[in-house]
């Protein structure tokens, strides 16, 4: 299991930059080979569930992913999103944190614990420049994109 944590700042109002990263079916949209479904009906709320689907074909595995604390920001105030990953392979949380930054800009905090069954601990040092990368690109990305 492995840890990481990893800072963007965005040119948005935290309204804006908490609505474009919690769009789940957006983060299909930016990761390559996945594909989200919200399982639950919206809007987003604690309990709400979607699946991640990344690869092709038999190559493919789902990050099942339930919403456990969900706090929008409002009147200026951070905004926090925890979700839980309960899938059979995929196991672990994320959060999303978004808070005032300087200039009127938002900073974002996104923090994960990710485990990939059944990998070993030695491949640990790659999951997390792997999973730190990808994700860093994806709060790029929607971040960038309206």
């Amino acid at each position: 299991m492995v840890t990481f944590q990893f800072e963007r700042t965005a040119p948005l109002p935290l309204e804006e930059a908490w609505r474009r990263l919690t769009e789940w079916p957006r983060h299909g949209d930016v990761v390559p080979l996945t594909r989200v479904t919200v399982v639950t009906p919206g809007p987003t709320r604690v309990g709400t569930v979607f699946v991640a689907r990344s690869g092709v074909g038999p190559f493919a595995v789902d990050d099942r992913m339930e919403v456990t604390v969900w706090c929008p920001p409002a009147e200026g105030e951070p905004g926090l999103c925890r979700l839980e990953k309960r899938g059979r392979v995929v196991r672990g949380w994320a959060e999303i944190e978004v808070r005032p930054g300087p200039g009127g800009r938002t900073r974002v905090i996104w923090r994960e614990e990710l485990r990939l069954r059944p990998l070993p601990s030695l491949c640990d040092p790659l999951l997390r420049t792997a999973g730190r990368a990808v994700f860093g690109r994806a709060a790029n990305r929607l971040l960038r994109r309206p």
